[in-house]
């Protein structure tokens, strides 16, 4: 499996995917804006659920200063609509469950669990400026924490 691992500079690569509420949603929809685009193995799981609350709780502050975040996950947008609902997620929940974007992102492929090499979603974060292009390329990225670490590195603290 040839896993593409992208850096700042790049294009980000382009998709159109289903949302948590039966809409569809494309990257180039943004231009102009920045995106936060993360991807997060499952929904309703504890980090993943984390994760996305501390998104949530930062929303105000992130749109403020002109981003855009953007979950992404191979569940089903039935799913993701649960888990919108449950966790009152105010932010698009795209479904890709044939990891096309995943993996046109370098997010799924080889990782380690448990000290075990496994094949699955590689929990990712990318700062997408507003030209389509890749600012920011984190992968590996801890559930726990790491919307205040991104924070930081955006100098949003």
């Amino acid at each position: 499996m040839t896993e593409t691992k992208l850096a700042p500079g790049d294009a980000a690569p382009e998709f159109t995917l289903p949302t948590a509420d039966g809409g569809t949603v494309s990257l180039e929809t943004y231009r102009g804006k920045r995106v936060i685009l993360y991807f997060y193995p499952a929904a309703m799981t504890p980090g993943c659920t984390k994760q996305a609350c501390d998104f949530r709780d930062s929303l105000d502050q992130l749109t403020a200063e002109g981003f855009v975040v953007l979950g992404v996950s191979k569940d089903k947008p039935a799913k993701l609509a649960k888990f919108a609902e449950r966790d009152a997620l105010t932010f698009p929940l795209l479904s890709d469950p044939d990891l096309t974007v995943h993996q046109a992102y370098g997010a799924y492929g080889t990782k380690k669990l448990y000290g075990k090499e496994v094949v699955g979603v590689i929990r990712s974060t990318f700062v997408i400026d507003g030209d389509g292009k890749v600012e920011q390329a984190l992968y590996n990225v801890k559930a726990t924490g790491h919307v205040a670490s991104l924070k930081k590195k955006l100098g949003l603290l």
